[in-house]
């Protein structure tokens, strides 16, 4: 009996250690319809080398896109055209933010950040689905690309490098 517990511990330690090896987002469900505030959470660089840019794909459905500034660090945002319109506070929206870039900062690997931009989830988005955001971590010539999006009933637990997402809430 005690040689099962044993073995339980160290399996969930060990699961434990693998879920914060990766790039997550610190809420990880919202109501469709709302505000979203995305807090990236990035818990080491590249193979020991020094995180230098984070770089995070804007799903469709996801509008209004704005960047926290970050001492030391350049924001950008790439912008594009949404595949159909959205409406926010009764403005059309037809373009937006497809991509949000953090670089020219220096997060040694031994050390903990987070990048943080906020947006609004439209309201058509599939209440009860994942909604994910392949995210890539540059540090110096290596990268880490957290870009795996999980088949239909596949286990996320099973990718080895899995886009941070969340669980899409029914509207308020």
């Amino acid at each position: 009996m005690k040689k099962y517990l044993l073995a339980a511990g160290v399996l969930c330690a060990l699961g434990t250690n693998a879920a914060l090896a990766h790039i997550t987002l610190e809420t990880q469900e919202a109501a469709v319809g709302s505000t979203y505030k995305a807090v990236l959470r990035v818990p080491h660089g590249c193979e020991g080398k020094a995180t230098t840019a984070v770089r995070v794909q804007i799903p469709e459905g996801i509008i209004a896109v704005k960047p926290m500034p970050k001492p030391g660090w350049t924001p950008q945002v790439k912008k594009g055209k949404y595949e159909k319109s959205y409406q926010l506070y009764g403005e059309t929206l037809t373009a937006g933010v497809k991509e949000v870039d953090w670089s020219g900062g220096n997060l040694p690997d031994e050390f903990y950040d987070e990048f943080v931009f906020r947006a609004s989830l439209a309201a058509d988005l599939p209440a009860g689905q994942m909604l994910y955001f392949p995210v890539v971590q540059e540090c110096g010539d290596a990268a880490e690309r957290w870009i795996e999006i999980p088949a239909a009933g596949q286990d996320e637990d099973s990718l080895e490098t899995p886009a941070p997402g969340i669980k899409l809430l029914p509207k308020k």
